[in-house]
């Protein structure tokens, strides 16, 4: 019989106290108890309602079916065949809005805890087993990749398993993309990151990095040099300003500005070569989980920390997960605020940030309510360091470097059914497509347009 019991097993965390002194993990994981315990929940439903909430569609139950016996190994396997960053998926992922939103249990009480579980999988596996994968036969087809971030990243993984002869491109010093320049170290250590991408270089992937596409070389002189399908994950790294008097004063940041200098070059460390500042008091501006990222960061180094957000707590667009850890760490919330105004003082330093109050009107066409300025309502809070998270687009550098590419009014690439551009051989997805999404997203597209590139160049 099934574990009828209402509650998800709790995830072990860090003690809030101790967490903002550190950039260590927050969540622990589960043990091999806690996670046999935690699969006894599943129905194993005939109709597997959470795998078509899953953007690859992992066998979610047969997986949690061998965690409840005790067999992690086969569990592994289960998820490998469809996600090439299971560690990854299990600590970032939004489950409560994909699989587990569909989750039987989650009608009467909490869902299965399917994220937690994938994750213990995942690091089981990873402190368990060592034997490298095998490289398959080549099949003589070239593809190139542009990014290793999540979607470049699947789509690689995907075709090299078929034995194609991949090259992924990256402009950065490492592989890994927004996850390793995005998501703090306290939610995704670098390690996994790294240990996961191993696994598709033992595939035969080659991984190029320093390399910015559209200057280092063009989508064209790749395909000149033997590339025969190209797949573009360059994600959305160009982050969003307001435009507001002020933005340009020191001590405002991009979050990417903030996130790429704490997460990659770990300015954080004492002696790091590349610096950042250490506020006294920090606001930031926007709801998102990269608003949520930024803020803890922050907290870390050792400031007092402010999230400025137009809409209410129940339009908060961040993880549920992740605004109850900030606000444990002592992150406090303006809600129904929005910035007019960026103060400075006679050097050119931030010093404080004009607000408004917001109250909220009629449903906008997010389908949410529309938050309406409040007349003579300003106000205005005194800080150091200002982080702007309202969100990012594509770079315009492929599509400046690339004639025939369109693109819509933001800058995404427009693709077909089969995430193939306007360009005969060359696909989109991830972000660089849709805009700032989630990680399994960009890897759903990444895995669609393997299928896809790999149908193409089979004809």
């Amino acid at each position: 019989m099934p574990n009828m019991s209402l509650e998800k097993i709790a995830m072990p965390v860090q003690p809030a106290d101790e967490r903002i002194k550190n950039f260590e993990e927050v969540a622990t994981g589960y043990t091999a108890e806690m996670a046999m315990e935690e699969a006894t929940r599943c129905l194993h439903c005939k109709h597997k309602p959470c795998v078509n909430g899953c953007p690859v569609n992992v066998n979610i139950p047969d997986f949690i079916e061998k965690v409840k016996d005790g067999e992690f190994e086969e569990a592994y396997r289960i998820i490998s065949l469809t996600s090439s960053l299971p560690a990854v998926c299990g600590r970032v992922c939004p489950q409560e809005n994909q699989c587990e939103k569909y989750c039987v249990r989650g009608i009467k009480g909490e869902s299965v805890a399917i994220g937690r579980l994938e994750r213990f999988v995942a690091d089981y596996h990873r402190e368990n087993n060592d034997v490298p994968l095998t490289k398959p036969e080549s099949n003589h087809h070239k593809v190139a990749i542009v990014g290793a971030g999540p979607a470049g990243l699947t789509c690689a993984g995907d075709l090299a398993k078929q034995g194609y002869e991949v090259t992924i491109f990256e402009a950065l010093h490492v592989a890994g993309g927004v996850l390793m320049y995005g998501i703090p170290e306290f939610r995704l250590p670098k390690e996994i990151v790294q240990k996961e991408i191993s696994h598709l270089k033992e595939l035969g992937v080659e991984i190029v990095t320093n390399f910015v596409v559209g200057r280092s070389d063009s989508i064209d002189s790749l395909i000149e040099s033997g590339y025969e399908a190209i797949f573009i994950g360059s994600g959305a790294g160009l982050p969003n300003f307001m435009n507001l008097e002020g933005e340009n004063l020191k001590g405002v940041y991009s979050a990417n500005e903030f996130l790429t200098r704490i997460n990659l070059m770990k300015a954080y460390k004492e002696g790091s070569a590349t610096p950042v500042q250490h506020p006294k008091k920090c606001v930031v501006v926007g709801g998102g989980n990269v608003a949520m990222d930024a803020a803890r960061c922050a907290r870390r180094l050792g400031s007092e920390v402010h999230i400025v957000y137009r809409r209410s707590m129940e339009e908060l667009p961040a993880r549920k997960e992740e605004v109850e850890h900030a606000q444990e760490e002592g992150i406090i919330f303006d809600l129904l605020c929005n910035p007019v105004k960026v103060l400075g003082d006679e050097n050119g330093w931030v010093n404080g940030i004009e607000c408004v109050r917001m109250e909220l009107g009629e449903p906008d066409e997010s389908g949410r309510r529309r938050p309406v300025e409040i007349k003579d309502s300003n106000f205005t809070i005194d800080i150091d360091c200002m982080i702007m998270a309202i969100g990012t687009s594509p770079n315009p550098l492929i599509r400046h470097t690339t004639e025939g590419l369109e693109v819509n009014r933001k800058g995404c690439f427009i693709v077909d059914d089969k995430n193939m551009t306007s360009r005969a051989g060359i696909y989109a997805g991830g972000d660089a497509v849709t805009g700032a999404a989630t990680v399994i997203q960009a890897m759903g597209a990444g895995k669609k347009a393997a299928s896809s590139i790999h149908e193409y160049l089979s004809k």
